[in-house]
C-alpha cells in the first residue's frame, strides 16, 4: 500500500474549506490511519497547515499542495508564544488562504484548540472544529489496556501534568481526584510524575497500584512499561522514557496482560488471560 498518498474519500457531501476560515482539526495520536475523514477532507482542501510537534510528518505529505508552518510547542524547548500562534491564524485567513490548524489528538483535549478558537471568533474569522482521537484514549488502547472496563471502573479522569507555568498544577483537587476516580489518565506529566504520585499516595492511593507509562503512542516507536505509583517515577528514569507520553494510574492497567494485542501480533501469547481473577455469570444472548 502507498502511504505516500492521502487515500481516496469515500462518496459523501464533504464541507469545503472556504477562503478566509480556520479549521482546527484533530490529527489524532499520530498514527496516520487514526485521522478521521474529516480531517483527510481538510488536508486536501487547504492552502496552508499550521501544524504541532505532535502531527506526524506522514500527514503533511497528504497535503502536497499546502504550505507548511510549524509552530510546535514542547515543553523546555525554544517554542512560539500561544498568543502569536493564534493571532498568525488570524493573519492568514484575513490574507484570504483556507487554514487548516492541525493538532495532534484532539484540539480540545489539553490542546488549546479553545483558546486557539476564542481568538479567531474575537476577531471576527470563521471556524469549524473537527474533532481528533485523543491520546488518552488511543495511546492506552493501542498498549492493550481499556481505558472504562465494567469489573474495574466506572469512572476516568483526564488530567493535564502541568499547568501554564509548567508546574504540577495546582489548581487541581488532588485529593478529590485520588478518592473519586477510579481511573487516573495523566498528559505531559512525566516531569512532574513524582510530584503528583506523591500527592496521590498521600491522599489515599495505594503505593502499589498499577501504573502504565506509554511513550510516542500508535507509532511503531511505541514503548510501555509497567510499574507502581510509588516506583513510578524511578523507573521511568531507568527505561529512559522521553515525553510524549500517556501515564494512566488504577486497576485497568493489569489488563494489558491479557489484552496486548500488539505482542500478539508478534506472536508472543498472553500473560493472563483473566487478569482480574473474576467469575462473569454467563450472559443471555
Amino acid at each position: 500500500m502507498d502511504t505516500t498518498t492521502a487515500p481516496d474519500l469515500p462518496p459523501h457531501d464533504w464541507p469545503e474549506l472556504q477562503r478566509g476560515w480556520v479549521w482546527l482539526c484533530g490529527a489524532g495520536p499520530g498514527d496516520p490511519g487514526l485521522l478521521t475523514l474529516h480531517g483527510l477532507n481538510a488536508l486536501r482542501q487547504a492552502d496552508v497547515i499550521v501544524y504541532d510537534a505532535l502531527v506526524g510528518e506522514g500527514l503533511l505529505d497528504w497535503a502536497p499542495q499546502a504550505e507548511k508552518i510549524y509552530a510546535g510547542k514542547r515543553g523546555g524547548k525554544p517554542s512560539a508564544k500561544q498568543r502569536d500562534i493564534s493571532l498568525h491564524l488570524v493573519d492568514l485567513a484575513r490574507a484570504g488562504k483556507r487554514v487548516l490548524r492541525l493538532k495532534g489528538g484532539d484540539p480540545f483535549v489539553f490542546g488549546r484548540g479553545g483558546e486557539e478558537a476564542q481568538t479567531l471568533v474575537q476577531h471576527g474569522i470563521p471556524i469549524r472544529i473537527v474533532p481528533g482521537i485523543t491520546a488518552g484514549i488511543a495511546g492506552l488502547a493501542y498498549a492493550g489496556i481499556p481505558v472504562t472496563h465494567r469489573d474495574v471502573n466506572q469512572s476516568v479522569t483526564f488530567v493535564t501534568g502541568h499547568d501554564a507555568s509548567g508546574q504540577t498544577p495546582t489548581a487541581i483537587d488532588w485529593g478529590g481526584i485520588a478518592r473519586g476516580s477510579q481511573v487516573i489518565v495523566l498528559y505531559m506529566a512525566m516531569k512532574h510524575i513524582a510530584d503528583i504520585a506523591a500527592r496521590l499516595i498521600d491522599a489515599g492511593r495505594s503505593p502499589s497500584e498499577p501504573v502504565a507509562v506509554t511513550t510516542t503512542a500508535t507509532l511503531v516507536q511505541q514503548r510501555t512499561i509497567e510499574t507502581t505509583l510509588a516506583t513510578c517515577a524511578a523507573d521511568i528514569a531507568a527505561a529512559g522514557l522521553e515525553p510524549p507520553a500517556v501515564i494512566c494510574i488504577g486497576q485497568a492497567v493489569t489488563l494489558r496482560q491479557a489484552l496486548d494485542w500488539q505482542a500478539m501480533a508478534r506472536g508472543i501469547p498472553p500473560r493472563n488471560t483473566d487478569p482480574l481473577h473474576r467469575d462473569r455469570p454467563a450472559e443471555a444472548g
